[in-house]
């Protein structure tokens, strides 16, 4: 899927250390925001909207991230995000600005769609065997994920590979194409296999046997 560029509306932040906490209960996220010849930017926004950016973002989505006073985008994208070890609530946010003209590295998430016959007539087990890919390209033509139909997937002889991901010219896959992405297993069958009464028996005997001693004879 090609991706759609989300935009952040931010201001210069002048809270830092303790104050940080008062900033955050009046609903304001502390941010930073650096790169290659960007001076680090100290910043803060909405806390909602930071919530639903980071919802829809991921760390692969270039972010048109405006300052307050400065009419002038940075395009960016979520480098490291904190969180509150108990709530999970956002802590802070660092983003990472990106030379559009230069190519970038990223992983992009793999997601099935569609439904594999081999599930529902075999009662097969679908497989997924890698979640993501690794992609370089321009900022702005990095997908936001990538769509890997399995309705394809009739018997458990067939398998999904890198190989038939296509994202087009602008985009190189640098994941092995023989990497496996998915494939349906046969159900799991599992043998109660239950001994027979006679070797039960028989070994119950012997056991008895050798615990038995001759009478008068001390054990």
């Amino acid at each position: 899927m090609t991706t759609q560029s989300l935009t952040l509306e931010t201001e210069p932040r002048d809270a830092t250390g303790r104050k940080v906490r008062a900033l955050r209960r009046q609903g304001a996220t502390p941010l930073h925001l650096y790169g290659r010849g960007l001076a680090s930017l100290t910043l803060q926004a909405s806390s909602i909207a930071i919530q639903r950016l980071v919802a829809r973002a991921g760390r692969n989505i270039p972010i048109s991230v405006t300052v307050k006073g400065n009419p002038e985008p940075h395009v960016a994208f979520i480098r490291e995000i904190q969180r509150d070890p108990i709530t999970e609530d956002i802590l802070h946010v660092d983003f990472f600005q990106v030379p559009l003209a230069e190519k970038m590295r990223a992983a992009v998430p793999v997601y099935f769609k569609g439904e594999a016959p081999a599930v529902r007539r075999l009662s097969g087990n679908l497989v997924q065997a890698i979640h993501a890919i690794e992609v370089e390209c321009l900022p702005l033509d990095m997908p936001q994920y990538v769509e890997v139909d399995v309705s394809g997937l009739i018997d458990f002889e067939q398998a999904i590979y890198v190989s038939s991901i296509k994202l087009g010219d602008a985009v190189t896959i640098l994941t092995d194409p023989s990497e496996l992405i998915a494939r349906v297993n046969p159900p799991r069958v599992v043998e109660e296999v239950a001994a027979p009464v006679a070797e039960v028996t028989e070994a119950a005997t012997e056991e008895g046997e050798e615990g038995e001693t001759e009478p008068g004879k001390e054990t």
